[in-house]
């Protein structure tokens, strides 16, 4: 269980060093794609053979392109966002991985899963709802990272589902190598500025890679011997902390809309933790 906790606390409290690393003048996708670079070299040198087996097996592409654009998109808006809006926004996941799961894994769709979709759907257009009588949802482009990443976290875990039955090193290696590539193409894509020189910001990131290195560790010990509805459960502590350290160092605000909504939100997410 405290490895469950502490990889829920490195996400939850990640906005903070990735914003520090943007007041320094790197811009959250070349900080991510640093940062997962470390995490693959390490990744790497601790399973030499996980590249082959990467490059032999297509449905690990499919892993690192979903596992990437998480990344990109969630560390991208933590940083220009509302924390906590962004967060929730993320956690609408259930309702996508209901219909990936019933497209992909040819699941039936349950009482249960309507219920989640349905809760999902009611806390997205209560956060997204316009202030101003008479304006269209009010959608901004970080809520969209929100929303973006949160999908592709949810077709993340389908495959990872999926393709069970290869190793932990091969997917691991997928899903780090994914942070950093796709991070690399979007900065380069949207030519956004170049990393400063070498400076103490480096130190932060490489040090960030070794952090979100021992939180992925840290989870794949603690989902190998806990239940996987009790993984899910103390998964979604990720909020509190996210919202909690945001809320308490001005980086959010939480408004009785946002409440409503992200509990909405939340809701159906424990419904899918707490499944058979």
């Amino acid at each position: 269980m405290a490895g469950l906790l502490f990889n829920a606390m490195t996400w939850g409290l990640s906005w903070w060093p990735m914003r520090q690393l943007h007041d320094a003048g790197l811009h959250p996708l070349w900080a991510t794609a640093i940062i997962f670079a470390v995490a693959s070299a390490a990744i790497s040198w601790r399973s030499p053979g996980a590249w082959r087996e990467l490059a032999g097996s297509p449905p690990l592409w499919g892993i690192l392109l979903a596992a990437g654009t998480t990344n990109a998109s969630f560390n991208w808006g933590v940083t220009a966002g509302d924390v906590v809006r962004v967060i929730l926004l993320f956690y609408v996941m259930p309702l996508w991985a209901v219909v990936l799961a019933r497209l992909v894994l040819h699941e039936p769709i349950t009482r249960g899963a309507v219920l989640r979709v349905a809760l999902g759907l009611a806390g997205a257009a209560t956060v997204l709802w316009p202030t101003e009588p008479g304006r269209a949802l009010a959608v901004a482009p970080v809520d969209l990272l929100g929303l973006l990443g949160g999908f592709s976290f949810a077709v993340n875990n389908i495959l990872l589902r999926r393709e069970a039955h290869r190793s932990g090193g091969g997917r691991g290696l997928a899903m780090f190598v994914g942070g950093c590539v796709v991070s690399t193409v979007l900065a380069l894509m949207l030519q956004v500025d170049a990393p400063p020189p070498p400076g103490p910001w480096l130190a932060g990131a490489v040090a960030m890679g070794g952090v979100f290195l021992a939180s992925n560790l840290a989870l794949q010990y603690g989902v190998s011997r806990l239940k996987a509805n009790v993984t899910a459960v103390i998964m979604l502590t990720e909020v509190l902390w996210a919202s909690g350290s945001s809320l308490l160092l001005g980086a959010g605000v939480l408004t009785p809309q946002l409440l409503i909504g992200g509990g909405l939100i939340l809701g159906g997410a424990a419904l899918a933790a707490l499944r058979p």
